[in-house]
């Protein structure tokens, strides 16, 4: 019993930092945060609209393009990290394919750039 508390006493001390470091943390926020936030800071900011308004009505699409977007070249770099890492143990077919991939993802990036979907008005 006295090995097995001398191995986890590190993983318990570890732990018991972490959550008195969290609990500081948001009780640190709780304190220090405003209680009277201005309504801009309360209005919807992702998708352009209230969260709960009707559903039929009329909504900009570019903000839906924007995430698309987002989630795609933020999935590049998700293949790309774990590729970067190993790099030095892969075969040439695995350097071209990234190469293949990362320029299917390049032209793709120009022409939406091309078409404008990357500017805001």
């Amino acid at each position: 019993m006295d090995d097995l508390l001398r191995e986890y006493l590190p993983v318990l001390v570890f732990l018991a930092i972490a959550i008195a470091l969290g609990v500081v943390f948001v009780a640190g926020a709780w304190l220090v945060a405003p209680s009277d936030p201005d309504p801009e800071k309360l209005s919807a900011y992702e998708c352009g609209f209230n969260a709960f308004d009707d559903a039929r009505m009329k909504f900009d699409i570019r903000f839906y393009l924007v995430s698309i977007l987002f989630i795609i070249f933020d999935l590049e770099v998700a293949f790309l990290f774990p590729w970067a890492v190993s790099f030095g143990a892969l075969s040439m077919a695995a350097f071209w394919s990234m190469m293949v991939f990362l320029t299917v993802l390049t032209v793709g990036f120009a022409y939406e750039w091309k078409k404008g979907a990357l500017e805001w008005e």
